[in-house]
This record gives C-alpha cells, sequence and structure tokens, in this order.
C-alpha cells in the first residue's frame, strides 16, 4: 500500500456565480496573469490589476484580498493537476515506484511547473506567503511520506530544504545564470539519489 495520504486536494464544487461576478473574475485574472508575465510579478499591485482589469477597488477586494492570492488562483489549476497525479498517476511519480524514484519524479514536474509558470508561482509566493499555501502544505506531506518510507529516522528537518531549490525565486536566479531546465534538474536528480541512499546507507 502506498504511504502517502495527501487529503488536500478539494473536490466539492465551487459554489454558482452571478454572470457579472464570473465576468468580473475572468477580467481580474486575465488582466493578473498578462502583468505577472510583463513585470516582475513581486512589483504588481492590486491597484495595478484594478485598473488592467477595468473592474473597481472595491470589486476586485471582494473576491481577493492581495496580490498573492489572485496568482495562487491562476495557479490553482496547474497545481491540482500534479497533484492528482502524485495521487493517482503513473509511476514514479504517482504510486507504485521506489521513493528515490518517486522524489526523482517529482523534481521533474515541479521543474516542468516552474518553467511554465514561474512568474505565477513567484506572485504567490510575495511576503513569504509560499510556505502558508496548500499547495506547498501538499508537497510537504509527499517529500516527508517518502523520507519516511525510504528509513529517514527523523525526515522532518530535511523536508524544506529538499523542497528549498524548488523555490520560484531560485529557479528564476540558476536561470538568469544560464543554467539549463535539464542541468538544474540532475542537480535534483542527485540530490534525490544521495538523501535516500543515505538513509538506506544509515540504517543497514
Amino acid at each position: 500500500m502506498d504511504p502517502i495520504a495527501l487529503p488536500l486536494l478539494n473536490d466539492e464544487s465551487p459554489p454558482p456565480e452571478r454572470a457579472d461576478a464570473a465576468r468580473n473574475r475572468v477580467k481580474i485574472l486575465d488582466a493578473a496573469a498578462n502583468l505577472f508575465t510583463e513585470r516582475n510579478p513581486r512589483t504588481v499591485t492590486m491597484d495595478d490589476i484594478a485598473k488592467a482589469a477595468g473592474v473597481g477597488r472595491g470589486t476586485l477586494y471582494r473576491r481577493y484580498p492581495d496580490v498573492g492570492s489572485i496568482a495562487v488562483a491562476l495557479l490553482d489549476q496547474h497545481e491540482r493537476e500534479l497533484q492528482e497525479r502524485l495521487l493517482r498517476g503513473e509511476p514514479p511519480l504517482g504510486p507504485g515506484a521506489p521513493p528515490a524514484q518517486r522524489l526523482g519524479a517529482f523534481y521533474t514536474a515541479m521543474l516542468e511547473l516552474l518553467e511554465t509558470h514561474a512568474n505565477l508561482v513567484l506572485g504567490a509566493e510575495t511576503g513569504g506567503a509560499r510556505f502558508r499555501t496548500g499547495a506547498y502544505q501538499f508537497w510537504r506531506v509527499h517529500v516527508r511520506a517518502l523520507l519516511t518510507e525510504s528509513g529517514v529516522a527523523y525526515p522532518e528537518p530535511l523536508v524544506d530544504a529538499l523542497l528549498a531549490p524548488l523555490a520560484a525565486e531560485v529557479y528564476q536566479y540558476q536561470r538568469e545564470r544560464g543554467l539549463t531546465p535539464a542541468q538544474i534538474n540532475a542537480a535534483l536528480q542527485h540530490l534525490a539519489g544521495g538523501v535516500i541512499d543515505c538513509a538506506a546507507d544509515s540504517s543497514s
């Protein structure tokens, strides 16, 4: 049986939306996505988004309390798809592969997400919000379970260290320095294998 229990997916349908509210939501998300693409997401303000979307501040704040919550909403579908693959997808990303392979596959999938949506991730992590998002807690549970399965005696201190290279700011810095996604992924595969191999050696 796969030891990972990740209860953070919410399969409930959202409440019905009024037509005008739905139109405003789409305008807000589209405007924010464009701004996050054009600029450093950490320089985008709620006023910028309201102006670009053509909605009032009250309309914007009734739905989203801050810029980070808008970035989280934009990321939600992409992260849910990855969560679903971790829960029920094919191995090695999904259940059924050894912990080292699953951790390596998780790194690969996260780098693909960052390569495509790094600006959104950066926006969602504004102001230290990274550690408070449901997605980050989901990744923590997943990595901790893999470490436990591999025999790490005290997995908790390692979890955030293993997730640290996946911070959008770190990834963008590496890309700006000329590192390719393949090079970054190769380094993370070594990291995943090294951690699991050390755990196996210490328990033997």
